[in-house]
């Protein structure tokens, strides 16, 4: 089935007026971008982690409104021209959006990921490459963590390299529960799962029972005495607050490993962690680190 946008160019006090408008005009989806991105006007809104962002929104923004017929989709632009807060906005046309097949458009996106040459996530729709000893099942594209991500490759292969049978291994702001699951798969049996969120704990579930393996997880109360090995692939600013506890959580002779960590904010978290527990950096890809620490 084809479908029809409805591009607009909208200033940025009446975006999200104008992106409420077409929700209310029966829009498949809206989506918001930087009119003036790839050049020397582009505005960044993302801040660094645990900063405000530099602004709320783009002087310009290109709004693009999906509609299931060319009909609506014009009958959407006259009654948006018609209003009284388009003012200073424009049309900039209706474009047909070519029929394809999108579920193979998208999965064609994603690989399996190598952690190591033998453990692998791995997409749903793909076989497990040749080789591929351990394997951890889970597709991209859903919240909360999916492999691809350097913090997450980074944690994966460090837990790859350790010992982990017979160890207790917590993951503190599980997301997916895709380190747990890691743990799990390269010989853990005692592994926690914690998130404040409900959702992702929900989700740790889901994935663990598709990839076939026991853990425990929860919110954070969940967490009790110490363990063999606490990970947490969170941010910088958070970790620093959580400190106490998480070293309160590692066993003697036991580790902590931390991500989300940019390399600049390594010093910083080295400080932070110091009364307790001596972080050096043990990995380190395409600006962020893996931060690791032992009990003695």
């Amino acid at each position: 089935m084809a479908l029809f946008e409805l591009v607009l160019m909208v200033p940025e006090a009446a975006v999200e007026t104008v992106g409420e408008a077409l929700d209310a005009l029966d829009a498949l989806s809206v989506s918001v971008e930087d009119a003036d991105a790839m050049t020397d006007a582009e505005t960044a809104l993302f801040g660094e982690p645990g900063m405000p962002a530099p602004k709320e929104g783009w002087c310009r923004s290109r709004i693009v409104g999906l509609f299931a017929t060319e009909g609506v989709a014009r009958e959407a632009s006259d009654l948006l021209a018609a209003q009284d807060f388009f003012a200073g906005c424009a049309v900039v046309g209706i474009n047909n959006v070519p029929e394809q097949d999108w579920v193979r458009l998208t999965q064609s996106q994603f690989e399996p990921v190598p952690i190591t040459d033998d453990f692998w996530i791995v997409p749903s729709w793909h076989e497990p490459p040749a080789g591929a000893q351990h394997v951890i099942r889970l597709d991209p594209g859903l919240a909360f963590g999916t492999g691809t991500h350097p913090t997450t490759r980074m944690c994966l292969r460090w837990i790859a390299a350790q010992a982990l049978k017979g160890q207790r291994v917590l993951d503190y702001g599980c997301g997916s529960g895709i380190l747990a699951i890691g743990a799990a798969r390269m010989g853990s049996s005692d592994v926690t799962a914690v998130d404040i969120d409900p959702a992702a704990v929900a989700a740790t579930e889901i994935n663990a029972h598709t990839n076939h393996v026991s853990l425990r997880s929860g919110l954070p109360d969940l967490a009790s005495g110490t363990y063999n090995v606490v990970v947490a692939n969170i941010l910088a600013t958070p970790l620093k607050v959580l400190a106490p506890l998480l070293c309160a959580h590692v066993a003697v002779g036991g580790h902590l490993v931390l991500a989300g960590i940019l390399s600049r904010q390594a010093t910083a978290l080295q400080e932070a962690y110091a009364p307790w527990l001596r972080l050096t950096v043990a990995d380190e890809q395409e600006g962020w680190v893996l931060m690791t620490a032992q009990r003695r």
